[in-house]
């Protein structure tokens, strides 16, 4: 029998990376029930966690088996249940383990894998590959944040930002300037001190040897006293704040709470705009929300009153675009910031007012945003706002899009449909 050991020291942080590891390999089972958990969960719960179940079959690892080796020979007995072409079930799918049968007092099974993953993990997985669609830096605001970044050297500073390869180079340079004189003076007096020491004893002076002596060793006691490092050869990093370039976003939330949307329709819209507002604080740090609900008049609420106020009446769906206009004018101008909409709405309207919202759109909200997304929630048949709304979209295909919701499993997949990364040309 073989026995493989392993002798390694577990690492930092093994558990987390085996984990991540182990996300990625059933990638697909999480993504299938985190789809399935945002049509069953409550308002209240759609950033919780949630247990994933993995079938059986999806976890079998490989084993490593001596095999038999050889030349085999076997006799198998006969049978009086199957012949030639029937095909015998697996064990445990007639009665026996497994679940989902009867009661059975034979076989056996293996249940299914579950496990928990975090409200982390759990959004990660919701909100992978979307983005803002169109995202573009209108301008650098950094007066909130700053990093810190390398600007050269300087001359003061603390011991932690000492530079010690520059410093020795400066007190290299200094130690050349001071004493590049002097080293050429003594290498001439040393030249000459060797020559006359080469010359015969005869004609050798004395006088002259000693005075060379005594001038070399003047020399090289006035280079010696040139200190190694002084005070001015320290050279410390420089590090200055930067502001950090952000791009700046706001998204309008427009939802209709009109008397014509029941209660279902109303939930329908209001898991639909959480799910963009957990996924714009998420992903965008500084994106601002501006939370509007309208239904004869339109007002501009916190996101409290937004999902859990009760207030209704009738259905002027231009009231919430008239305000969104007037509130881009006042506090967010396209030339300083991206813009992006999304409306929700039972597609029901007053009169004439469907041709108000289309000219409000085309002249002036679809020019300066980014993208507008409109979801209807109804399972009747579209009315005027929906073919209005149509023709917007045949002006503005890049940045105008729109969706119709008919049960709670539709909101995750239009979610995703409206707000994925698109792949560019």
């Amino acid at each position: 029998m073989s026995y493989i050991i392993d002798r390694r020291l577990n690492g930092k942080k093994k558990s987390t990376v085996n984990r991540q590891r182990f996300l990625r390999r059933y990638k697909a089972h999480i993504k299938k029930a985190v789809g399935e958990a945002m049509t069953n969960r409550s308002i209240t719960d759609m950033d919780k966690g949630e247990r994933i179940s993995i079938p059986t079959r999806d976890i079998s690892e490989p084993v490593f088996n001596h095999g038999p080796g050889g030349h085999v020979e076997r006799v198998l007995p006969g049978n009086r249940e199957f012949i030639s072409g029937d095909r015998i079930p697996r064990q445990g799918q007639q009665g026996g383990g497994g679940g989902g049968g009867g009661a059975s007092d034979s076989g056996e099974g293996v249940d299914d894998f579950v496990f928990q993953i975090s409200q982390e993990e759990f959004l990660d997985f919701m909100f992978e590959g979307l983005q803002l669609p169109n995202m573009i830096k209108r301008r650098l605001a950094g007066n909130e944040s700053f990093k810190m970044v390398r600007a050269g050297f300087s001359n003061e500073g603390t011991p932690g930002r000492l530079n010690v390869v520059r410093s020795l180079r400066a007190a290299n340079a200094r130690r050349i300037a001071l004493t590049s004189s002097k080293r050429r003076n003594l290498r001439e007096l040393e030249e000459e001190f060797e020559r006359e020491e080469h010359k015969e004893t005869a004609l050798r002076d004395q006088r002259k040897l000693d005075a060379l002596g005594k001038r070399i060793a003047e020399l090289r006691a006035r280079i010696d006293k040139v200190p190694f490092l002084d005070d001015f050869d320290l050279k410390y990093n420089l590090l200055v704040k930067q502001p950090k370039p952000r791009s700046k976003a706001v998204m309008f939330c427009l939802m209709d709470v009109s008397g014509s949307m029941n209660q279902a329709t109303k939930d329908m819209a209001k898991r639909f705009f959480l799910l963009l507002y957990l996924f714009l604080q998420r992903s965008y740090e500084y994106t601002e929300v501006v939370f509007i609900r309208h239904h004869t008049s339109a007002k501009e609420v916190d996101e409290e009153e937004f999902f859990y106020s009760r207030e209704t009446g009738g259905t002027i769906v231009s009231s919430a675009l008239k305000l969104m206009r007037r509130i881009m004018q006042e506090r967010y101008p396209a030339s300083e910031w991206n813009i992006y909409g999304a409306q929700a709405s039972d597609g029901d309207n007053w009169n004439d007012d469907s041709s108000t919202c289309h000219k409000i759109l085309i002249d002036d909200i679809m020019p300066h945003v980014q993208y507008f997304s409109y979801v209807e929630i109804t399972p009747r048949d579209h009315q005027a706002l929906w073919e209005e709304y149509e023709s917007v979209r045949a002006i503005f295909p890049e940045h105008f899009a729109m969706e119709q919701i008919v049960d709670l499993k539709d909101i995750y997949p239009v979610f995703r449909q409206l707000f994925s990364q698109k792949v560019a040309a």
